[in-house]
């Protein structure tokens, strides 16, 4: 459970650093779309962080992005090595996070069966 804990925390902080390094530092024109850091997922031994990112547009930008993302992965690395004390510092991987779009297929199938999720009308059955 303490590794667990352990864990989150460390990803949290690998978020917000990479997020900061995107506002401040990063000129990378492949990264000029509006992109977040979604969520950041460590291994239990902290050897590896999964980034998932979210690109607001097509899926070439999408692509784009995510070379982006490797290429500046030594920049990142190096920041989070300075920023937290660590005696390893997670190798990362970049992968694009369809959370939204999985969000919207799963509404349109709802709206396809007709399902009101109208609060009103559960009222007025009862």
């Amino acid at each position: 459970m303490r590794r667990d804990y352990r864990q989150g925390r460390l990803g949290e902080e690998i978020r917000k650093i990479i997020s900061s390094l995107l506002l401040r530092e990063i000129k990378d024109p492949r990264l000029s779309g509006i992109v977040s850091i979604s969520a950041v997922d460590v291994t239990t031994d902290g050897s590896y962080a999964t980034v998932y990112i979210s690109v607001l547009g097509a899926t070439e930008e999408t692509e784009s992005a995510l070379a982006a993302f490797k290429s500046a992965k030594g920049l990142f690395r190096r920041e989070i090595g300075r920023q937290v004390k660590l005696k390893h510092v997670p190798e990362l991987l970049f992968k694009a996070d369809d959370s939204m779009d999985y969000g919207r297929h799963i509404s349109q199938i709802i709206e396809n069966l007709g399902i009101s999720h109208d609060e009103e009308s559960i009222e007025n059955e009862e």
